[in-house]
């Protein structure tokens, strides 16, 4: 069941939908303890098994290229929100060169601790923005 603004769950506060993916949605949301704006995955079913092996998995990683685990509920993670948005083409050479060197960073040191990202997409990825 999707969540609407203003839903709580535990101490987040549910700002916006900003995607949804098989297991179920991620919201933008705001940790009303510390003041800081989350990603919360919500799964469609109750802690399953599939949803502890990807709470470990990002728990496991620690790259500036991968997001950061904060909590886990029966049924959500949460986790660093990243400000940007997913890349999006035709980009300069340079540019797609950049992102897929961070990526590529991020997937080695994901594959060093015994760990295959399963579903990298676009949506998955954000790009921020370097100041020149």
């Amino acid at each position: 069941m999707p969540l609407s603004a203003g839903a709580k769950l535990g101490p987040y506060e549910i700002l916006a939908l900003i995607g949804k993916g098989g297991m179920g949605e991620v919201y933008r949301a705001r940790d009303t303890r510390i003041g800081r704006d989350v990603a919360v995955k919500v799964s469609s079913e109750t802690f399953t098994e599939r949803f502890e092996r990807e709470a470990r998995a990002i728990a496991a990683l620690n790259h500036p290229n991968t997001c950061t685990l904060y909590d886990v509920g029966p049924n959500y993670l949460v986790m660093e929100f990243v400000e940007g948005e997913a890349p999006h083409g035709p980009m300069p050479l340079a540019t797609a060169l950049d992102y897929a060197r961070q990526i590529a960073a991020a997937l080695e040191d994901a594959h060093d601790k015994g760990i295959v990202h399963s579903d990298l997409k676009p949506a998955n990825i954000r790009s921020r923005r370097m100041a020149a």
